[in-house]
């Protein structure tokens, strides 16, 4: 989905008002010490989830919305992927040139299309397990290393593919777009931080 800023707004302004009802109903029900609270803090993870995914979305397209004109070719290609448990990373470079950082890529010069993106990570590929670089609409190259991070989030061990994203985001102002084939999650890192955007 692409999102204009007024509908961004609209759209989470809903959910936060959904969440803030939601925490008051809780509030009010614990003064019933009977009642079980448990599918009400469901509902409330639920909502927080979804204005979550919705935030990130919308800054991920802000992110490389003034760098490519394929944001929904891309969109559309992790979406895809996260249905199919196909892992995958895309690396949109954005001022900075990023060819220092990368090894070992095959040169590919092609337009950028979900269905180019979706064949290069299909698993058995030889080029599905590194990452491929987007400049503008042209996927420039695939099969890429990157550096990697040493990090962990919340005392869990990263995947390959995100400490590589965030590797590489941590020394440059790329945008890196992860699909977990484990989880199917969607995450994009920017300035060394991941962001999930669908669980």
């Amino acid at each position: 989905m692409i999102y204009s800023e007024d509908q961004y707004r609209k759209d989470l302004n809903r959910y936060i008002d959904n969440i803030d009802n939601q925490i008051h109903s809780i509030s009010k029900t614990l003064e019933d010490f009977s009642c079980c609270i448990l599918s009400d803090f469901e509902n409330l993870q639920k909502a927080v989830t979804e204005a979550h995914t919705i935030a990130s979305t919308y800054y991920l397209q802000s992110y490389l919305s003034p760098y490519t004109k394929e944001y929904s070719s891309l969109s559309l290609a992790a979406q895809h992927l996260s249905e199919k448990r196909h892992g995958g990373l895309i690396v949109v470079e954005r001022r900075l040139p990023i060819g220092d950082y990368l090894h070992n890529g095959t040169p590919i010069g092609a337009k950028v299309s979900s269905t180019l993106l979706e064949t290069i990570f299909y698993p058995g590929n030889p080029l599905h397990d590194g990452s491929i670089l987007i400049k503008e609409d042209t996927i420039i190259s695939a099969g890429n290393i990157l550096p990697l991070a040493n990090k962990t989030i919340e005392g869990k061990k990263l995947g390959t593919r995100h400490r590589a994203a965030i590797g590489l985001t941590e020394k440059s102002d790329a945008v890196a777009i992860v699909v977990s084939e484990e989880t199917g999650r969607i995450s994009f890192a920017v300035e060394g931080q991941l962001y999930t955007i669908r669980t």
